[in-house]
């Protein structure tokens, strides 16, 4: 797995859901689920810097991102998306993969070393093409740590 972030199998899930509120509460639970995060916290902190402006990434993807408190280390979630809802992408698309990221309270650098490997790898056109066609969780998870261990190589 990439030496940036974390991703557990557990973490990754087809989710459907009608809003971008109903995206980051999913994902906080999936956090909370995957690495024993409080999902309240996570939520609210996800709902922080989404105020900030959206982190819809474009091309279908959002990369919601927070810090919280009792991580060593950036962890990651992974929600497809049933139906594309609308997320406020700069490129104006709705989206229909979602990778969460939580890194520790107090991380600069590893936060941004993460959210900068998570974006080149769904740069890629075959990753993103292989993520959005994949049939379910497990093979979805196996394309993202087979393509973040290249990356990371």
């Amino acid at each position: 797995m990439n030496v940036h972030f974390l991703l557990d199998p557990s973490a990754v899930e087809f989710v459907s859901a009608k809003s971008k509120h109903a995206i980051l509460a999913l994902l906080a639970k999936r956090f909370a689920a995957s690495y024993g995060l409080d999902a309240d916290e996570v939520l609210e902190r996800l709902e922080e810097r989404e105020r900030l402006g959206s982190t819809g990434f474009g091309r279908g993807v959002a990369i919601p991102h927070a810090r919280v408190a009792g991580l060593r280390r950036p962890v990651t979630a992974l929600l497809k998306l049933e139906e594309p809802v609308e997320f406020e992408a700069a490129d104006g698309l709705p989206v229909d993969l979602v990778f969460g990221l939580v890194s520790p309270e107090h991380s600069g650098v590893a936060h941004l070393h993460a959210l900068a490997a998570m974006s080149r790898l769904v740069r890629q056109e075959r990753v993103h093409e292989a993520l959005s066609e994949a049939p379910d969780a497990e093979a979805l998870y196996g394309m993202i740590a087979n393509a973040a261990d290249r990356d990371a190589a």
